[in-house]
This record gives C-alpha cells, structure tokens and sequence, in this order.
C-alpha cells in the first residue's frame, strides 16, 4: 500500500500518449489523494471490495476529477449539467445546500468514490450513504482544498476536448466518440474497463486466429457505437455532443449519427459516389458514400456477400468496422434471413412508426384479456413457455383474419425468405421453480425468472414475504431484466413491500430512474421485439 504511483499509471486516464509539463504537478497530488485514502482508520473497508492496484486508480481517478475542474475540461460539469437537465439536481444521493458548481465539492468526491467501487466490482453493491465513503471523501478533499488556488491548468487536455471542427467527417467525430468513451478519465471505470475485459477473453480464445486484428477492430467499433455509460445510461455521440455544446453545427451532427447496422449485405452495384449495397436480412436498401470506403474496386460480382458496419453521418451512411466479402451462397442467405437478431438490427428505422406503436398497443390489450386484466403473469416455470405459446395464438385470433388472409401473409413471409425461426425450447425450471411473464409496453412480452417474490398481488401465488428483499434487489440490480418490470413493481407493490418502506430501499426511491440506468446499463432503453416482413 506504500508502493508510490508513477507517471504510466497516471497516463493511463489520460487521452494522450505522452507526458505534457503539468503531469508531474499533478502526479505529485495523486499521491497525495492516495495516502489519504489509504492512511486513515477507514481504508481496511475500501480493501474489502478493491485491491491495492485499483486503489491506485481511484487516487489517479479522483486527481483527473480535480485536473478537470481547474482545466475547464468540460468532462465532470457536463455529467453534472445533464442530472441537472434531468432531475432538477446537480447530483443524486446527497444533500446539495452547499454546493457549488464549477468548483470542488464533498459531495462530487463521495458520489465519484461511489460510482467507482460500484463500477471496479460488480460482486456487492455498494450504498452511497456508507460512512467510509463520507469519511475518505472528506480526507481527500483536505488535499484538493489545499491546492486549489495554486493548481496549474493542463491546457494540452483542454484542448483536446475543445477541437475545432465543422463536424463534415465521419472518423474525425468517431475518434472523439472513442476518446470519451475509452480515453477520459470518467468513464475509465466503466467502458474502458468493459472493452479491456472484452479484449483480454478474445486475446485467449483467438490468439492464433489471422483475422484477429480485425475481430478486435470490430469489437472496439461495434461498443464504440452501442455502448451506454452508467451514468446516466448514455451513448458516446450524446456525451459527445453535451460536451461539445459550444460548437453548436458538430453538437446537432453527433445527435443525428445513427445506430450502427453491422452483418451481411448483398452488393447490388457503384457509381461514382456510392457503392449500392441490400441488407440481407431484412431486404432495406443503402447507399454507401465511397468517401468512406476504400474497397469499391474490389467489388466485381453484383449479389456477392459482404460482411461490413454501416452508420449514417449528415445523412450519408458511411462504412465503420471491418470488411470481408465472398461469392453468393443459398444457404447463407436463408440463415441470414431468418434471424430475428439480424433482422432486429435494422429495427430502429421503423421503429418508431406508427404501425409498430399500434402493434404493441394492440398486444398488450389482448395480452391484458388473455390474463384477467392484469399485464403480468406468474406461472411455474414448466408452463412459461406454454403460456407465451397460448397468448400468442389468442393474439392472432383477434386479428380476425380469414383463412386467405392468414395464407396471404404466410406467403408473404415465405417469398421474403423467412420461414420462421422460433429457437430451442427453454428448460426455465434448471433456473427457478417460477417465473413471471411481462408485457412490456415499449417492448413486448418479457420473461423473468427468481423474482415473483418481488410482487404482492392477489394473482400472485408464489409471493414469500420473507425472499421479498432478494427478490426486489434482483430486480432492480439485474441487467436482464426491463426497467420497466422494476418499474412495474414500485409503481404497483411498493407500499406492500418492506424493503421500500425504510433503509436504503426507501432511500433509492428518490433517486431511481438514475439508478435504473446505472444497474441496467444495457437493458434501461427497451427496444420492440417485434419485425415486420
């Protein structure tokens, strides 16, 4: 725990490579931050959940939160601006009476100590109240209040965030993205963490692999893209464009980036601007701008497979991610075009149509007729799959459609190359002896498993107040399952149920949704589950 820490590890939460002149000012009080983390008699609780080398990140952590403010770097008073925007607060958990914006405060450093352990380590969830977290935050900001007013500016970082561009190319605001996302210091715990992890298994599992360069471009891509950060569950392009506000043009072009559509297309021909190229799977259609893609000379054969990532920028779709093509081949393109995932892939292009909100509303009316009134069910978990069998059956039937129609649409789906793809059946029970059946509004029917105990109703007949506690904290923490389940359950059962009626449950409640999108950090925006053909 003595063991000092050098410039490498300071580096590492930094976006550039090499050392500028204020490092080893600020190196110096990162050492400083960590034997006041780990000299006072509540360090021993701190090594319960991180070890000593991580312990070393938070004081490089909690340093570049300080570097930060001093450097107007823009990255902390972002966060904060944007939990303003959303909940009328600069920050959850903590009494903000003395707070003062752009400026240090105890509450930043205990909310900063939080999200760390509770991002390093995923084993045990962490209350913010903790009195260590208080009391270690209160030591560090002894040393923050000390050099304040004498703190040097690290003018090469400010810059860094604060680039000059008119937003017109694609890789300059992508590289940004990747900036924030896997070389700024506040997100170091959380994607850069994730993307290390994902690296490290695809290093062991594909080490003689040729292709592997490429597979670990495509990972880094494909997160670059999708990933949402724990705070305040949002992408790279909205963080982007938050904390380059003041370059109003390059804010708007990254909020107009699109989802990225990675898999197989068809090649359909050229011109002198764009390469034509058909997805697959779900038959749509793009332009590819060659302004992005380097290998339309290689492209001879119309109906060769490509494998490539696509996003659209100032609407143009541009080529992102890796690329491989071969010859046409049938059996690739039936698989292709009955996978739901590669279907959904292009899902939110139509999604918010009105013929897929219609949809969902439709389904959730006959699945509330088909379950007595309610929108959840809760069977044994040998009669799950039935159950979502049945209602499914009873939804078509209320369509009231003839039998030619019923051929009509069968024949659709047929002359589009799907013929139904409705996966293995499940055994649910190796799992639990119960589960629930949710229909969830901005998604469909959704299945969870372990926490009936979660729910005190009356059509409820596995409800065991004493597994209520485990039950809600699985709900709640569970990146698997739905905001809107939990949602379901606080909104319906919370005065029912202990846990939200003292301690720390009822301390959460007043700053859930910012929970929910910390736990569910994947699963917090539902997507329709549902596909036209």
């Amino acid at each position: 725990m003595e063991k000092r820490i050098y410039i490498a590890d300071w580096l590492e939460f930094k976006p550039y490579e090499r050392q500028v002149p204020t490092d080893n000012y600020y190196l110096k009080i990162c050492n400083e931050v960590k034997r006041s983390i780990t000299m006072n008699r509540w360090s021993f609780i701190i090594l319960k959940y991180i070890d000593s080398e991580d312990v070393d990140k938070l004081a490089c952590f909690l340093t570049s939160y300080f570097e930060d403010l001093i450097s107007e770097t823009n990255i902390w008073n972002t966060f904060v601006r944007m939990h303003q925007q959303l909940y009328k607060k600069q920050l959850p958990f903590y009494n903000l009476d003395e707070y003062t914006e752009n400026e240090i405060n105890i509450q930043d450093i205990c909310f900063l100590v939080w999200y760390f352990l509770n991002t390093m380590q995923e084993e045990k969830s962490i209350a913010p109240y903790n009195d260590f977290i208080i009391k270690t935050a209160e030591k560090v900001m002894e040393v923050f209040d000390e050099a304040w007013e004498y703190a040097p500016e690290n003018v090469s970082l400010k810059s860094f965030y604060q680039k000059d561009s008119k937003g017109e190319d694609f890789y300059v605001a992508r590289n940004q993205i990747d900036s924030i996302l896997f070389k700024t210091y506040l997100f170091y715990p959380d994607t850069l963490i994730e993307l290390i992890e994902q690296e490290l298994e695809i290093l062991e599992d594909l080490k003689d692999d040729r292709n592997l360069m490429s597979i670990l471009s495509e990972n880094r891509d494909k997160l670059l893209h999708s990933s949402h950060t724990r705070l305040l569950n949002l992408k790279g392009k909205e963080w982007a464009s938050e904390i380059l506000k003041n370059n109003k043009v390059l804010s708007e072009n990254f909020l107009g980036m699109s989802h990225r559509i990675s898999g197989l297309f068809l090649y359909k021909g050229q011109d002198d601007f764009n390469v034509f190229i058909e997805h697959i799977a779900s038959g749509k259609k793009f332009n590819l701008t060659k302004k992005s893609f380097d290998h339309s000379a290689s492209l001879k054969d119309i109906d060769a497979i490509l494998f490539l990532g696509i996003a659209s920028w100032k609407d143009e779709w541009w080529f992102s991610g890796v690329f491989f093509q071969q010859p046409f081949e049938v059996d690739i393109i039936l698989k292709e075009k009955n996978s739901m995932e590669s279907r959904i892939a292009v899902n939110f292009l139509d999604h918010d149509k009105k013929e897929t909100n219609e949809l969902l509303e439709n389904q959730l009316r006959a699945f509330k007729e088909f379950n007595n009134g309610s929108q959840i069910a809760f069977v044994s978990s040998d009669r799950l799959e039935n159950f979502v069998r049945s209602y499914t059956e009873y939804f078509n039937e209320s369509l009231n459609l003839s039998a030619k129609e019923r051929e009509e649409a069968n024949q659709m789906a047929r002359d589009d190359g799907f013929f139904g793809n409705y996966g293995e059946k499940k055994d649910f029970s190796l799992v639990s002896d119960s589960g629930l059946i949710f229909f969830n509004p901005k998604s469909g029917v959704e299945i969870a498993l372990g926490v009936n105990c979660a729910f005190p109703l009356t059509n409820n007949h596995f409800f065991d107040p004493e597994q209520s506690e485990d039950a809600v904290t699985a709900l709640l923490i569970s990146d698997e399952m739905s905001a809107e389940l939990a949602m379901f359950c606080i909104d319906n059962c919370k005065n029912d149920l202990p846990f939200f009626n003292k301690g720390i449950g009822k301390m959460y409640l007043d700053d859930i949704d910012f929970l929910l999108r910390f736990w569910k950090k994947n699963n917090y925006y539902a997507k329709p589950s549902v596909t036209f053909t």
